[in-house]
């Protein structure tokens, strides 16, 4: 199914809607990525929950089956306004939890910046995972994103042919890489990374979404989160550095922080969940822990 945002963006949506779910989870995935990354957290939820779960996985604007957009919304904060026309369209209703991947849960973190009248719904259960509050282009790969690179290609994707674009990817990484005096194994990473990256996605939507990436900023809002929240992070993910989670983790009231020592971004272990707050007490299972477990189990 497909929900038709303001402007006209064709949404790609699966809605799995038992008619005695008592609780809602909404999967946003990250760049360059689809709602199919998230498969086995979605398995591992239904048999945990059945028909007492409703979940909701789509594509965002210009990745997986959504339809492609104007350069000019590719942004965090269009990405929110849509994640509340989604909400909206199909009814959403409290309690909700929100599970958010790199550039996902950046747009959880967006949706909750939006002033109260512009929500939809609130979420009760809120899941940040291999994500940050901002200064992206400070810490780890993600300081690519402050070079000249940045501005420069996203001016000339209109002018040189895709295939051409692809081409050059991997000079061009190899450059930039230098240039922030990165080492053999994150040369190496942000190679496959970009080159899984642009064999499923457009380079328009790959590269459109770099400059809102850089200016990226939602440290004002993690106090006022009110959402239970777990923060999940990889040891070995040099894109968004566990000093981001430690951030995330301990601005926001309450929220506990799992990090996983070896996986990366994709945070892709057997390990279950079995977080603590900081008090000591261990969470009360609800889907917002397990949706954070089912981040652990599914790999």
């Amino acid at each position: 199914m497909y929900v038709t945002t303001g402007d006209g963006v064709h949404l790609a949506v699966r809605d799995y809607d038992p008619p005695t779910r008592t609780h809602t989870v909404v999967f946003l995935h990250g760049l360059c990525l689809s709602r199919t990354s998230w498969e086995r957290q979605i398995d591992y939820l239904l048999r945990r929950y059945g028909e007492s779960i409703r979940i909701i996985a789509y594509d965002h604007r210009g990745h997986g089956g959504s339809s492609a957009a104007p350069m000019s919304t590719y942004r965090i904060d269009r990405l929110a306004a849509d994640l509340d026309e989604v909400l909206t369209a199909l009814n959403v209703t409290a309690p909700l939890t929100l599970v958010g991947h790199s550039m996902g849960a950046m747009v959880a973190l967006a949706y909750l910046s939006r002033r109260a009248c512009e929500r939809a719904v609130d979420p009760h259960g809120l899941v940040l995972v291999a994500t940050a509050a901002g200064k992206l282009g400070q810490r780890g790969l993600g300081r690519l994103l402050g070079t000249p690179a940045t501005p420069l290609l996203f001016k000339v994707i209109g002018c040189v042919p895709d295939p051409a674009l692809k081409m050059l990817a991997a000079p061009v990484c190899a450059t930039l890489s230098r240039w922030c005096c990165c080492g053999p194994a994150q040369r190496a990473t942000l190679a496959t990374t970009a080159a899984e990256a642009l064999a499923t996605t457009p380079v328009s939507t790959a590269v459109g979404f770099l400059p809102t990436l850089r200016d990226y900023d939602v440290y004002r809002t993690l106090g006022s989160v009110r959402a239970q929240t777990v923060v999940v992070s990889g040891g070995a993910d040099p894109l968004t550095p566990p000093v981001h989670a430690r951030e995330l983790a301990d601005a926001i009231p309450g929220a506990a922080h799992r990090h996983v020592r070896a996986p990366g971004t994709c945070c892709s272990t057997k390990r279950l969940m079995s977080s603590t707050t900081p008090s000591g007490k261990r969470w009360q299972f609800t889907p917002t822990t397990h949706a954070g477990a089912a981040v652990l189990a599914g790999g």
